[in-house]
C-alpha cells in the first residue's frame, strides 16, 4: 500500500542507522579489530567482510536483543548497564556519526510536524547523541528502550509518542532502517517507511510491508514538504 502524505500528522524517526550513522562506526571498528588478519579475507577487504558479516546478524541479533524484553528482563538489565557505563567511561568518550543532511532535514520537518525519537537504546546513549549534536530541541518526545514496558517490535513506545504527540498512532509515520521498525509501525497502525542507508535490505523491508522505500533519510524533507 503505497504512502499517503495525507494522513501523516506527526513522525516517529529510529536512531540507529536512521539519525546516527552507528551502522559505519560498527564497521569500522570491526573491520580495525580484523586488520591484522585482513589477509584471509576475498580481495584484502576487511571494510567489505566486516558490512557483509554484521548485516547478516542483523535480524538475528535484533530477535535476541528483544528477548528480555519478551521476558520483561530489559528493564534492569538496562539499568545495569547504565550503572555500569556510568562508572566505567563518559558520554564524550562514545564516538557519534550523524547521517548526512539530517539535521538540515529535522530543522525543515519540526516546522511543520511533531517529531518523536523511538529507540531501542537505553536512555543514556539515546540522550547523549541527541545533546552532542544539539538534535534535542526539534522532538517532543523521546522513547528509549526503558520508556514503555515493551520496545520494538512491541507497537508500545510508538503508541506512547503518538499519544504525547496528541495524534491518533494511524496519522503518524515511522522511519526506521531495518524490519523490526516497521514491524512496530505496523503494529501501532502507523504508516511505515523503510530506508536503506543502514542495514535494512530493500526487499526485507518490502515484504514487512513498509509503505515506501527510500534511500537515506535526508529525503525524507523532499517528500513531505
Amino acid at each position: 500500500m503505497p504512502l499517503n502524505v495525507e494522513k501523516i500528522r506527526a513522525i516517529c524517526f529510529d536512531l540507529d542507522g536512521t539519525l546516527s550513522d552507528s551502522d559505519d562506526v560498527m564497521v569500522e571498528n570491526l573491520a580495525r579489530f580484523l586488520g591484522p588478519i585482513r589477509s584471509l579475507f576475498p580481495k584484502q577487504d576487511a571494510c567489505r567482510f566486516s558490512r557483509r558479516l554484521i548485516m547478516a546478524i542483523e535480524s538475528p541479533g535484533t530477535f535476541l536483543l528483544g528477548i528480555p524484553d519478551f521476558l520483561g528482563l530489559d528493564r534492569p538489565i538496562f539499568e545495569l548497564v547504565d550503572n555500569i557505563s556510568g562508572k566505567v567511561g563518559h558520554k564524550h568518550d562514545r564516538v557519534f556519526k550523524l547521517v548526512s543532511g539530517v539535521r538540515e532535514m529535522l530543522a525543515e520537518l519540526s516546522r511543520r510536524y511533531p517529531l518523536a525519537i523511538i529507540s531501542i537504546r537505553n536512555a543514556r546513549t539515546t540522550n547523549d547523541f541527541l545533546e552532542q549534536f544539539s538534535l534535542m530541541p526539534f522532538f517532543n518526545c523521546v522513547a528509549s528502550a526503558q520508556t514503555c514496558r515493551h520496545t520494538k517490535p512491541f507497537p508500545d513506545p510508538i503508541l506512547w509518542a503518538a499519544k504525547q504527540m496528541q495524534v491518533p498512532p494511524e496519522a503518524c509515520l515511522m522511519v526506521g532502517d531495518t524490519i523490526v521498525d516497521i514491524q512496530a509501525g505496523k503494529a501501532a497502525g502507523a504508516q511505515t517507511l523503510g530506508l536503506l542507508c543502514g542495514f535494512g535490505e530493500e526487499h526485507e523491508l518490502r515484504r514487512r510491508g513498509a509503505d515506501m522505500i527510500l534511500s537515506t533519510t535526508s529525503e525524507l524533507a523532499r517528500l513531505l514538504l
